[in-house]
């Protein structure tokens, strides 16, 4: 289910304009009306279509998941794969580094540097990159140090390969299935992070996600309860398939887990 959701989802983050043709900033309707005929998921406080504004913030919503969670995915197995593979003075400097990333308050960093370098979306992407790749490098730290004390590692180093062979030819691509299921949960927690940061006026306001729409949402609480029900709803649902979906995946890579 989780899946078919996730799956959903992408198809209609890639088709919204195909299937949509209302403008996302069109008034299509009166000023908050409620869900009903006129318009499915009622209107927002200008008058626009807010069924058209989810579609339409999906695909930013997901946009910055994916690339978010996809670079701090990167960053996290390149540093925990070179820390955990080489070692020594190396290693203790990198988890030092990612001990101290760790500790940081990331969400308060986040909204510091989001307002002082400015709110575009590829800030926002950055941002949430930079502060989420340490877990990432733990485990993949972890596996590596495991991986690279099997025998067909000592047989590489024996016909001659070179330790940064070993490390990208063998070692990574046998350790990278323990980070796997992370990369379902660095989508969600990206998705989380830009909601909050929308939410506080701090992403971009030139794009239509669904923090920005819950940003939109605070000053008619209890007037419009559609304007903060179905962008929340949203978020929540598509946060847990993410982790529903990271988990599945972990218990199959895993089966350790399943009997547990």
């Amino acid at each position: 289910m989780a899946l078919a959701y996730i799956v959903l989802l992408v198809i209609v983050g890639i088709t919204a304009p195909v299937f949509v043709h209302t403008d996302v900033n069109q008034i299509t309707g009166n000023v908050l009306a409620p869900p009903g005929p006129g318009g499915v998921a009622g209107t927002d406080q200008l008058g626009r279509d807010l069924f058209t504004e989810l579609l339409f913030g999906v695909r930013i919503s997901l946009t910055i998941g994916f690339l978010a969670g996809g670079v701090s995915m990167i960053v996290g197995v390149a540093i925990g794969a070179v820390a955990g593979y080489f070692g020594r003075a190396l290693d203790t400097v990198l988890m030092r580094i990612t001990e101290l990333f760790q500790v940081m308050p990331t969400f308060v960093l986040a909204v510091v540097i989001v307002a002082l370098l400015g709110s575009g979306l590829l800030r926002v992407i950055l941002v949430i990159a930079a502060l989420s790749w340490p877990a990432t490098a733990r485990v993949m730290r972890g596996e590596v140090l495991r991986v690279k004390q099997l025998e067909f590692v000592d047989a590489m180093r024996c016909l001659g390969y070179r330790e940064a062979g070993i490390l990208f030819r063998e070692v990574i691509p046998n350790a990278i299935p323990a980070v796997i299921p992370l990369a379902a949960l660095s989508v969600a927690g990206a998705i989380l992070q830009e909601s909050s940061l929308s939410f506080l006026g701090l992403s971009s306001p030139d794009t239509v996600s669904w923090g920005r729409l819950l940003h939109d949402s605070q000053n008619y609480l209890f007037e419009a309860w559609w304007m903060t029900a179905f962008p929340g709803a949203a978020i929540f649902a598509t946060v847990l398939a993410f982790n529903v979906f990271g988990d599945a995946v972990g218990t199959i890579l895993d089966p350790r887990r399943a009997r547990s």
